[in-house]
């Protein structure tokens, strides 16, 4: 079965790779189009599989990942429009020179062919991919969870009738639609057909691709966040921040799950911060120091962190918080403790914030920022397949120039080496 899917997807990589813009834009219309108007019936699909991850007991994070609602396939669809309006990056011409020799060079932009993704509990990240992948004409295998297989089903019928309304290879987007693992382990070995490998889920899922691809991989997703409140910073705004790193949607990748205070606001600051985490249901797991400012208003919703806390992807109303000597020991401890994925400063010290920038190695830098912005639809890149925590070939959140690669084209005139 996956032999013959692989085979479909790289016939249809080389369709799409030739198609104009103005196809693709077409295509990706008549999906969000036909979501538009199939959104009750994915609805439907989606709460199946809802009820059923609630009966085998699912972790509350992962059920918020499954969830669809009205308004979260309004965003979906918006985010599909911004796709179309995005520039194609398949052709364009770019680092162009000619060496000593007289040759004319230059390099184009040309999809990666076929692309695989291995990914739990959110169907959201179906549509995403495909958008994606489709406008820069690369096909693309998918093989969710297990938990949202009606929902992905829906999702990918609705991909593959405006396939092929447009006259396009409904093949361009498939769904390994069993859950039986062994076609995960299956797909891993199919690097004659597949040119690139992205999971999205648990550390588990990373590892296990990592250790038995022979498809070059892109891993990324694994988020342990970090903010540093510096001296000087804005206190009230910073509450602002933190509140909307931690609360806005704690189950992400880039929600926040480390906060670092400088000891010199600490007493200040962390009260104040403390009361309006709690009054939003959030549990904090403080050390020794912040632990004795907070221990006249712990509520039961105080702990003192244990020994692995601070390596922590909380994924949950859950956050750690530990004071710090200052700016240095905060990048320190981001160095030890962080999976590079978004970690920012919060300082109006402008030296501070360049000698963040330039030490914290992560995926995302931010400054002044919640961390709830590395995504590519925040960042203006319409979506993403995955956030990239790695440096090779791309890094943060891999929108339609990472999803492409390039090839030379050597002009010359009856050029012969000498």
């Amino acid at each position: 079965m996956l032999t013959k899917m692989a085979q479909e997807a790289r016939s249809a990589a080389g369709v799409l790779a030739l198609i104009s813009e103005e196809k693709k834009n077409e295509m990706l219309a008549g999906i969000a189009d036909q979501l538009a108007a199939n959104t009750a019936a994915v609805i439907d699909a989606n709460q199946e599989d809802v009820e059923e991850a609630r009966l085998a007991e699912m972790p509350e994070h992962l059920i918020d990942r499954l969830i669809l609602t009205e308004g979260r396939l309004e965003s979906i669809i918006a985010d599909l429009r911004h796709v179309i309006e995005l520039p194609d990056p398949v052709g364009e011409e770019f680092d162009e020179y000619t060496p000593p020799n007289g040759l004319m060079v230059h390099k184009v932009r040309v999809p990666l062919g076929v692309i695989a993704v291995i990914y739990e509990s959110r169907p959201n990240v179906t549509l995403d991919v495909a958008a994606l992948a489709l406008k820069s004409g690369n096909a693309v295998i998918l093989r969710g969870g297990s938990e949202t297989i009606r929902s992905n089903k829906a999702l990918v019928k609705i991909i593959q009738t405006s396939l092929r309304m447009n006259g396009l290879p409904p093949e361009s987007v498939q769904l390994i639609d069993s859950p039986d693992r062994k076609y995960v382990a299956e797909l891993l070995k199919m690097h004659r057909y597949v040119d690139m490998l992205i999971p999205r889920g648990s550390a588990a899922l990373h590892k296990y691709c990592r250790e038995n691809s022979t498809i070059p991989v892109i891993t990324g997703g694994i988020g342990i966040c970090h903010l540093f409140v510096d001296q000087s910073a804005d206190l009230e705004a910073a509450i602002n921040v933190i509140h909307n790193a931690k609360v806005q949607r704690p189950s992400v990748c880039n929600a926040l799950d480390t906060l670092l205070v400088h000891e010199a606001i600490a007493g200040e600051f962390l009260p104040p911060l403390a009361r309006r985490l709690i009054g939003s249901g959030v549990e904090l797991r403080v050390d020794t120091q912040a632990g004795k400012i907070l221990e006249h208003q712990n509520e039961g919703r105080i702990q003192l962190a244990g020994p692995d806390d601070f390596d922590r992807e909380w994924l949950s109303l859950v956050l750690g918080i530990k004071v710090v000597g200052g700016l240095q020991e905060a990048m320190r401890h981001i160095s030890e403790h962080s999976t590079q994925h978004s970690d920012g400063i919060l300082t109006n010290d402008k030296d501070h914030a360049r000698q963040f920038v330039d030490a914290v190695d992560s995926a995302a830098v931010y400054v002044n920022a919640s961390t709830r912005f590395t995504d590519g639809s925040q960042l203006g890149l319409g979506a993403e397949v995955a956030i990239s925590t790695q440096r090779l070939h791309a890094r943060g959140p891999l929108a339609l120039k990472e999803l492409t690669t390039y090839k030379w084209v050597i002009q010359g005139d009856y050029h012969i080496r000498e």
